[in-house]
């Protein structure tokens, strides 16, 4: 039997699980462990010895020290109130346009996923707080909803991002590449989606009711409250990719910074940390589970021989480079019907990134396409936080918005999701999009 064939049939077995709603980390190292024990005959000491090895690997990897440093920054701006000031500070600026407050409550989620890093996370916090003052303003519940579904995004679209930090140590790429690489698509994203609520709101005026001009002095006050968030944005973006630190340092700097401003500014007291660091290590478990669920399921397709044998037959085909990549990203929107973006990455990328290096892509060197692709692929992947029928952002924001029935959400986030596909379709097109910031497209 071919490795393609074998690996075929560890993945239909993993669908099938995922279908019956096993959890994803323990349906990877299942599938993982039973096509392992196929190829090497049903002898479990070999099964034995790679688990000790790929345990320890794992776990013992420097790198992955930033992520549960980079979910207690969030956990910190989640309970210390940050996410209110900064959207008294977009809607001070924005809020008298019409549709001003759902495009504030965008660029607000835009600016907390820039100290957080999750998106669920960045949904549920933005809805809790501005999902009140859309109702305040008469906004209809599909835009209202809709716009924070789409908006909560923004958490893993807009640096730092544990899916792309993944994705850098998969690939051995850096981290500080892929965070500034992710910046201007991040900020079109924002763009997009506030063009779209403007669009909405001229079809339809009454969706989206203009609300007070906020005086001067009220919007330079709003402005000093969010500058500590923007100076921790800053010092962790660009002390990682100027060298100052490397992204455990400054992941731990930006822990720390918020950690204080949400004691000093947003009245954090001792029950916030203990449910901070509470959910800083459930999330820290959840995605260490995952990464060694995926670590045996790549052992295995490493095995078979799967991924080299895919990306031959790939090259010898004679498809389009172009063609190739369109057929991957659409895997990747179907596959966010039935799993989360984080087990998206650590599924596909050891199976997708051999193929994509392996072809030439608008006369690009390694690193660059490494870089894009790994943008393009997290573009895609917050799709599947919108789109039918999982949708994870939608039913969060669904269940906050208690009055809207789940069809409207998703109604209401259709437009979103248009603004997607085109930002996809330009970033596809024009890869300097996210590299020239990089510094690595010339």
């Amino acid at each position: 039997m071919s490795g393609i064939a074998v690996g075929s049939i560890i993945f239909a077995i993993l669908m099938v699980m995922l279908v019956i709603r096993v959890p994803i980390g323990i349906a990877m190292f299942v599938t993982g462990a039973g096509g392992y024990l196929a190829l090497t005959g049903w002898e479990f000491t070999p099964l034995l010895n790679i688990l000790k090895q790929v345990g320890y690997a794992r776990l013992s990897n420097y790198d992955l020290v930033v992520i549960p440093l980079f979910l207690l920054m969030g956990q910190f701006a989640t309970h210390g109130g940050l996410s209110a000031a900064l959207f008294r500070f977009v809607a001070a600026f924005m809020g008298h346009l019409r549709g001003g407050v759902a495009m504030a409550a965008i660029g607000a989620c835009a600016g907390f996923g820039a100290i957080c890093g999750s998106s669920l996370a960045t949904a549920a916090t933005m809805g809790q707080v501005t999902l009140p003052e859309l109702r305040k303003f008469g906004y209809s519940g599909a835009l209202s909803t809709g716009a924070l579904a789409a908006g909560g995004t923004l958490g893993i679209m807009i640096p730092p991002s544990v899916p792309l930090v993944i994705y850098a140590i998969l690939t051995q790429e850096s981290i500080g590449k892929l965070f500034m690489a992710a910046v201007v698509p991040g900020i079109i994203a924002m763009i997009g989606y506030m063009i779209v609520v403007r669009i909405m709101v001229t079809l339809n005026p009454a969706a989206g009711p203009a609300g007070p001009r906020v005086p001067w002095p009220d919007r330079l006050r709003a402005l000093l409250q969010v500058l500590p968030v923007i100076g921790v944005f800053i010092v962790v973006i660009v002390g990682i990719y100027g060298g100052w630190a490397n992204p455990t340092e400054a992941a731990a700097i930006g822990a720390a910074a918020c950690g204080i401003l949400a004691i000093v500014t947003g009245g954090m007291r001792m029950k916030g940390i203990l449910d901070s660091a509470l959910g800083t290590a459930n999330a820290t478990a959840m995605i260490f589970l995952v990464l060694l669920g995926a670590d045996m399921l790549n052992t295995a397709l490493a095995l078979s021989q799967m991924p080299v044998e895919l990306a031959t037959w790939v090259k010898a085909s004679n498809l389009s480079p172009m063609l190739v990549m369109i057929v991957i990203l659409l895997i990747y929107v179907v596959l966010g019907c039935v799993m989360d973006s984080l087990a998206m990455i650590l599924l596909t990328i050891p199976i997708f990134y051999p193929i994509v290096m392996g072809l030439e892509f608008h006369g690009m060197g390694a690193t660059d396409k490494s870089v894009w692709f790994g943008i393009l692929a997290l573009m895609v992947v917050e799709i599947g936080l919108v789109h039918p029928p999982v949708g994870m952002n939608v039913y969060i924001i669904n269940r906050l918005a208690k009055d809207v029935p789940l069809s409207e959400t998703f109604k209401g986030v259709m437009p979103f999701l248009a603004s997607d596909f085109i930002r996809i379709a330009l970033l596809l097109a024009f890869p300097a999009i996210c590299l020239f910031l990089v510094g690595t497209g010339h």
